[in-house]
């Protein structure tokens, strides 16, 4: 496994091709633990991860947290309500205190963008040997989930050998609230570093044309695209146009809680132009495996009987396949100088 060149992990957008294959390589040697019968390696014994979740999370947390149980990393949990900054205290002194309690990585979660990139940067200044895991900031990007992402899509269509290169043109539409959503931005970071063409699909105050060019140049502050030819991304108002030929397709939450406009119609009307359903699907002219990043709304951006169809929706597998990843994320940022020969289950 060739060298990890990051200290921390704030966006896809710096992320190389050699850089997710070495997560996806990682991830399936993880994911295939329990048919070893491991459940816990001493890769992370005597680190600890702390959770730093400024915004509630069900899967993102659990996931970090059983991640870093099973690397046998301490985990310590953070919670707002009760910690000082009620008290007046800043996020950086807050950081600063559990990294002095002895904290190697900290996962971070804030409905502001930018606030953990902003935390690893006074973390260097201030000289603490600690890594930063961005787990969503605002609408900026969530790493972790477009990686599991990828990761998911990468083993439907190569169990054995999920790389980079099995996406290589294959052509994946997302659909529904992307405007929202940093799961939308991390995944379009992710797949089109692959090699994959990217569909946008949704109503223009969901999915701005703008889209289109999102990947078309790196974002503020990084020099360079890592990524020398990318896959291509465009916009489309029509789902069963975009559907057509397609190889798999995601459908994304509505997050009403942001939205600061009125933006749809109804959820009657949204759901009979862009719901995804057995029906729709059949329109395909093939079977095609279907994503959610969760929450779902149910009979909202997709029909409940589409949700719990083994046959097409993937939505499960996401959930389990986010343990793995996590944990080759926290093995990455934590783990990086520990010999070869240490990495054995126990």
């Amino acid at each position: 496994m060739s060298s990890w060149g990051h200290r921390h992990v704030i966006d896809l957008a710096a992320f190389s091709l050699e850089d997710f294959t070495m997560v996806l390589e990682l991830a399936q040697r993880f994911r295939t633990m329990p048919l070893t019968g491991a459940r816990r390696l001493p890769a992370l014994q005597g680190r600890m991860m702390t959770s730093l979740f400024f915004e509630p999370s069900t899967r993102t947390r659990s996931s970090f947290e059983l991640a870093a149980r099973r690397l046998s990393a301490d985990v310590q949990s953070f919670s707002p309500a009760s910690s000082s900054l009620s008290k007046g205290e800043s996020l950086l002194d807050t950081a600063r205190t559990y990294v002095a309690m002895g904290a190697d990585v900290l996962v971070v979660r804030h409905r502001c963008a930018g606030v953990p990139q902003q935390l690893a940067e006074d973390l260097d200044r201030a000289g603490e040997r600690v890594a930063v895991l961005n787990a969503g900031d605002g609408l900026h990007s969530h790493p972790s989930q477009g990686l599991l992402d990828l990761f998911t899509l990468a083993r439907h269509f190569a169990p054995e050998a999920p790389t980079p290169e099995v996406l290589r043109g294959k052509r994946i539409v997302i659909v529904g609230d992307v405007l929202h959503s940093r799961v939308a931005r991390s995944n379009l970071w992710a797949l089109t570093a692959c090699g994959v063409d990217v569909v946008l699909c949704g109503p223009p105050t969901l999915v701005p044309a703008e889209f289109a060019a999102f990947v078309a140049a790196p974002p503020p502050g990084q020099a360079a695209d890592p990524v020398a030819r990318r896959g291509s991304v465009r916009v489309s108002r029509d789902l069963d146009a975009a559907l057509a030929g397609a190889d798999a397709v995601m459908t994304l939450r509505l997050q009403k809680e942001r939205m600061r406009e009125h933006l749809l119609t109804s959820l009657e009307a949204y759901h009979r132009a862009y719901g995804l359903t057995h029906r729709r699907l059949a329109g395909c002219g093939r079977t095609i495996p279907v994503l959610h990043p969760g929450p779902v709304n149910r009979g909202v951006e997709i029909a409940g009987a589409l949700l719990d169809d083994p046959a097409l929706s993937l939505v499960e597998e996401q959930v389990r396949n986010g343990i793995p990843m996590r944990m080759a994320l926290l093995y990455l940022l934590a783990a990086e100088a520990m010999a070869p020969a240490e990495f054995t289950a126990v």
